[in-house]
C-alpha cells in the first residue's frame, strides 16, 4: 500500500505529521514500512511516498484514512474525517431513468448505482493530480480521477460507466454466460467462465464485478452523463476471477479482503460530491440499491482483568476504553469490570475479546512492556534437551510402548472429564474444528482415542498394547493465565484374570505403570532415584478414584500415575481395564543426565534377610521403605521389594508385602547371627508404625 505524507496529514489535526514519525509509529502499530521514496509535485512541495506493509485482515488500511486513523491513536492527534455531507440533487429521480437489477446478492452483499448528467471530462484539478501521483497513479480525467481517489482515500473502489453506452438504460448484477466475451480496459479481449460476476446491461456484460471495468462503456471526452457504481463484492469470487485471468487492480486487491457493505453510503457520497466538484452536472435524486439486508453491528465484551493478564502489566480501565474509543470502538454499556464495545464498520478483523485486546496492544506498543533489569535464567544446553528427549524414547519403546501423534483437540465432555481442578477448558472459536473444538487438558483422552483406532484395526501386542506421546496440554487460571504445559502421557492395557478386573488385576496395572515411570526417572535421574507414589484423591473425574496416585521425586511434584475410570473408558467406545501416567517433561529433563557416583567395589559379601509382615490393605511400599530407613541402622546397606500376597490365610483387609534387607560391614564378613538385632529393631518399627503382624508356623 502506497502512502503519502501529505495526504495523510488531510486527516490529522495537527498535520505536522513528519515522514520520520509516520515510519516509527506506523511500525509500531503493526504495520513496518518496506521502502521510502522522496517526491515532489509540481509546486515544488517536498513529500515522502511510502511502501507500507499491511496484513490481509486489516482491509481498512489498505486506505489513507485508515491508516491516518491509526497515527491518530498512536500520536493522540486528532483523526479528521473526510467531508461527509449528502450531494446536492436535482428534482429528477433516477429511478424514472434508469433501473438496477441483482440477481446475484449471495456473493454482492450491496449494489449501487448514481446518475450524473451534462458533466463535463477533462483534465483534473491539480490537488487531485497531486494526490494520485504521490501514490504513484497517473492521471487520466477528472471523473476517473475520483475513482482512482476514492479507493485510496476510504477503501472503496468505485467505478463510473458512460450512461450513453449502456444498453436499455439499466445494470444487471449476474454470472457470466459460459464463453461470454468482455473486452476489458487494459485493452484485452477476455473469455468469461461461468461462475465469473459480471455488471451487465441489457445485453452484454459491461465489466468483470469487482476486477476490472470493461471497455465498451468507458468514460472518455465525449461522455456527459455517467452512472456510480459503489458496491461490495465476496471475496473469493472476486479472486478466484482475478487470478485465473491474471488481472491485479487496486480494486480486486481490496475487494479481496473485504469491503463490508456499510461503508458503501458515505463512499458513494463522497465520490459523488467530488465529481460534481471537479466535473460539474447535475446529480439525479435518489440511490438505486440492489442486495441483501446490511449485515448487524457486532458487539464484543472485554473484562479489564482480563486484558491486563494477556498483556501482563497494568494498564487502567479508563485507558483501556480511551485506547479503544480512538480507533472507533464506541462503548455501547459498562459494568461489573466489563465494558461492551461496538465494533466500527471498517473493522471486519475484529470478532472476539481476543482481538480487542490485541488493539489495547498494539495501541502502548512493545515501548509499554516492562523489562527487568535483571532476569534469572537457567541455561541448559540444547543438545541436553534432545538427549533426554532421545533418552525418554529409548526408554520406553524397551518397555513395549509405541509412539502416538494424535490432535490436540478433544470434545467437549472428554475436555471436562479430564481437566484438572481449579483450571478452566480451553475452546477455540473455530466453526472448522466441528464436534472437537476444546483444547486437550490432558494426553489421556487423545491416547485413547488412537487405542481404540488401534481395536477397531484388531491390533494386538503380547501382554496389551502400550502407548505413549510427549505434547503440550491446554487449561486456564480463572482470569484467562494460561496454564499451558507439556508432559509425557503414558497408557498400557492391564491383563485381566477373569471376565471382570480383580483388585489382583488393578493393583498390577498400578505396578506397571509406576514400574515405567521409575524406569525413566532412573534413566534420567539415575539408579538411585526414588519416586514417591501417594495415594490421593483423582485430579480430574477421567482417573479412577480407587487407584490413583501423585508421583514426586525428591521432594518435587512429578506427576500422576492410576487407572482409567471405567465411564472413560467407554465414553471412548472401549472395554477392558487400562493404566495411565502424565509426568511433566519439564522435570524430567531437569533430572537429566544422571548424576554418577564412582566407588571402590565392595571387599566383603553382603547378608540377605526377607522379610514378610501382614500389613493393612492401605499401607504403602513407600511408607514401609522410610519406616525401614528411619531405623538409621549402620550396616544396612539398602532395602527392596520382592512381592506381595493376598489371600484367604491372610485375612481381608491385610496383604503379605515381602521386603528384603542386605547388610554389610566394610571391616570384615558379617555372620547371619550378627544382624539378628538389626532385624529385630526393624521388626519392632514395622509392628509399631506399620501395624505389622507376622505369620507361626
Amino acid at each position: 500500500m502506497h502512502a503519502s505524507v501529505r495526504w495523510l496529514n488531510r486527516y490529522l489535526s495537527p498535520a505536522s505529521l513528519a515522514p520520520d514519525e509516520a515510519c516509527q509509529v506506523l511500525m509500531e502499530a503493526g504495520f513496518p514500512i518496506e521502502t521510502r521514496e522522496v517526491i515532489a509535485n509540481d509546486a515544488g512541495q517536498p513529500d515522502e511516498r511510502l511502501d507500507v506493509e499491511v496484513t490481509s485482515n486489516r482491509g481498512d488500511c489498505l486506505s489513507m484514512v485508515g491508516l491516518a486513523r491509526e497515527i491518530a491513536a498512536k500520536t493522540g492527534r486528532q483523526f479528521v474525517a473526510p467531508p461527509h455531507a449528502a450531494p446536492k440533487v436535482a428534482a429528477t429521480d433516477v429511478r424514472g431513468v434508469f433501473a438496477l437489477e441483482n440477481q446475484t446478492p449471495e456473493v454482492c452483499p450491496l449494489f449501487t448505482a448514481r446518475v450524473i448528467r451534462g458533466l463535463k471530462v477533462g483534465p483534473s484539478p491539480a490537488w487531485l493530480v497531486d494526490a494520485l501521483a504521490s501514490v504513484g497513479q497517473r492521471s487520466i480525467n477528472n471523473v476517473v480521477d475520483v475513482t482512482n481517489f476514492i479507493t485510496f482515500e476510504l477503501g472503496n473502489p468505485c467505478h463510473v460507466f458512460d450512461l450513453r453506452k449502456l444498453a436499455g438504460g439499466r445494470l444487471v448484477v449476474r454470472y457470466a454466460r459460459e464463453g461470454e466475451p468482455l473486452r476489458t480496459l487494459d485493452g484485452k479481449s477476455r473469455t468469461l467462465k461461468a461462475n465469473e460476476l459480471v455488471v451487465a446491461d441489457a445485453e452484454r456484460a459491461q465489466s468483470l464485478a469487482g476486477v476490472i471495468g470493461g471497455g465498451d462503456s468507458e468514460v472518455d471526452a465525449t461522455t456527459t452523463d455517467i452512472v456510480l457504481e459503489v458496491a461490495t463484492w465476496d471475496p473469493v469470487t472476486i479472486r478466484r476471477a482475478a487470478r485465473r485471468l491474471a488481472i491485479r487492480t487496486d480494486a480486486g486487491y481490496r475487494f479481496e479482503r473485504i469491503v463490508d457493505a456499510r461503508t458503501i453510503g458515505e463512499a458513494s457520497d463522497r465520490a459523488a460530491s467530488l465529481l460534481l466538484e471537479v466535473a460539474g452536472g447535475e446529480l439525479l435524486a435518489g440511490v438505486l440499491t440492489a442486495g441483501g439486508a446490511l449485515p448487524s453491528g457486532k458487539r464484543v465484551t472485554l473484562r479489564f482483568d482480563r486484558c491486563r493478564a494477556v498483556l501482563g502489566y497494568p494498564v487502567p480501565d479508563a485507558e483501556i476504553e480511551r485506547l479503544l474509543g480512538a480507533l472507533g470502538f464506541v462503548c455501547v454499556s459498562r459494568r461489573d469490570g466489563t465494558i461492551e464495545l461496538e465494533v466500527p464498520a471498517y473493522r471486519t478483523d475484529v470478532h472476539q475479546e481476543i482481538d480487542l485486546i490485541e488493539e489495547v496492544a498494539r495501541s502502548k506498543g512493545l515501548s509499554a512492556v516492562p523489562v527487568d533489569a535483571r532476569v534469572r535464567v537457567e541455561i541448559r544446553p540444547p543438545q541436553v534437551r534432545r538427549k533426554a528427549m532421545r533418552e525418554i524414547g529409548h526408554v520406553l519403546t524397551g518397555l513395549g510402548f509405541f509412539e502416538t501423534v494424535t490432535f490436540s483437540f478433544v470434545r467437549p465432555e472428554q475436555g471436562k472429564a479430564w481437566l484438572p481442578q481449579g483450571l478452566e477448558i480451553v475452546n477455540v472459536d473455530d466453526e472448522r474444528r466441528g464436534a472437537e473444538p476444546t483444547l486437550r487438558p490432558s494426553l489421556v483422552p487423545s491416547l485413547l482415542a488412537c487405542r481404540k483406532a488401534n481395536q477397531d484395526g484388531q491390533a494386538q501386542q503380547p501382554g496389551g498394547v502400550r502407548l505413549y506421546e510427549v505434547s503440550s496440554v491446554f487449561a486456564q487460571h480463572p482470569g484467562g493465565r494460561s496454564a499451558e504445559r507439556t508432559i509425557v502421557g503414558l497408557l498400557l492395557d492391564v491383563p485381566i484374570s477373569g471376565k471382570a478386573p480383580s483388585l489382583a488385576d488393578r493393583q498390577a496395572g498400578v505396578r506397571m505403570v509406576r514400574g515405567a515411570v521409575e524406569s525413566l526417572c532412573a534413566a534420567l535421574a539415575g539408579s538411585s532415584a526414588a519416586v514417591r507414589v501417594d495415594a490421593a484423591a483423582p485430579v480430574a473425574a477421567g482417573w479412577d478414584p480407587e487407584a490413583f496416585g501423585a508421583c514426586s521425586l525428591a521432594g518435587r511434584p512429578l506427576g500422576w500415575i492410576g487407572l482409567v475410570s471405567p465411564a472413560s473408558v467407554s465414553q471412548c467406545g472401549l472395554d477392558g481395564l487400562y493404566a495411565a501416567a502424565e509426568i511433566d517433561l519439564d522435570e524430567l529433563i531437569r533430572l537429566f543426565p544422571p548424576r554418577s557416583r564412582v566407588e571402590a567395589l565392595p571387599a566383603f559379601p553382603a547378608v540377605e534377610r526377607d522379610l514378610s509382615p501382614l500389613v493393612p490393605e492401605e499401607t504403602t511400599w513407600d511408607h514401609v521403605r522410610e519406616v525401614v530407613a528411619g531405623a538409621a541402622l549402620p550396616r544396612l546397606e539398602g532395602v527392596s521389594f520382592v512381592g506381595v500376597y493376598r489371600g484367604k490365610q491372610i485375612g481381608a483387609g491385610r496383604k503379605s508385602l515381602t521386603l528384603r534387607l542386605r547388610f554389610r560391614d566394610a571391616q570384615k564378613t558379617l555372620r547371619h547371627e550378627e544382624v539378628d538385632g538389626e532385624v529385630a529393631q526393624i521388626v519392632e518399627r514395622l509392628n509399631r508404625e506399620c501395624g505389622a503382624s507376622w505369620r507361626t508356623a
